[in-house]
């Protein structure tokens, strides 16, 4: 059981398809059945599962929690920036971790999704970090 840590630069926020490094990852760890575990450590970030055939589908979901949490100068804690702020509660509701099943050396996935990572405060150098094991 190794763990995989991969390097992101986001350019701005949006979302970041991660799909192919995770795939990297479970090839790399030959887990036959199991689980594989991705996660952020960033708390103005978050990780998704979406379909991936048109990147509108993905400005549509970035659009709409912009639109529940818009950055606005009214948060409590302004520690860095609003965007700072309005990332701290988008990372929280979309999440910093998935759980996947390999199973066959595969990983189950529909044919449409992808994983990708989500950034709420860029630009930005992120990293995450791959785990897959036995179950």
């Amino acid at each position: 059981m190794t763990i995989s840590i991969y390097n992101l630069e986001t350019d701005e926020n949006g979302a970041y398809q991660i799909t192919e490094m995770v795939l990297k990852s479970i090839n790399e760890s030959k887990v036959k059945d199991g689980i594989c575990l991705v996660f952020i450590p960033h708390t103005t970030a978050g990780l998704s599962i979406t379909s991936f055939w048109e990147k509108e589908g993905l400005d549509d979901i970035h659009d709409e929690i912009n639109r529940i949490i818009p950055t606005r100068i009214d948060f409590k804690h302004q520690a860095d920036t609003p965007q700072d702020a309005a990332g701290h509660i988008k990372s929280v509701l979309i999440g910093s971790s998935l759980n996947l099943i390999i199973e066959k050396r595969q990983l189950l996935l529909g044919h449409s999704q992808g994983i990708f990572f989500n950034e709420f405060d860029g630009p930005r150098k992120r990293k995450f970090y791959v785990k897959c094991f036995c179950a």
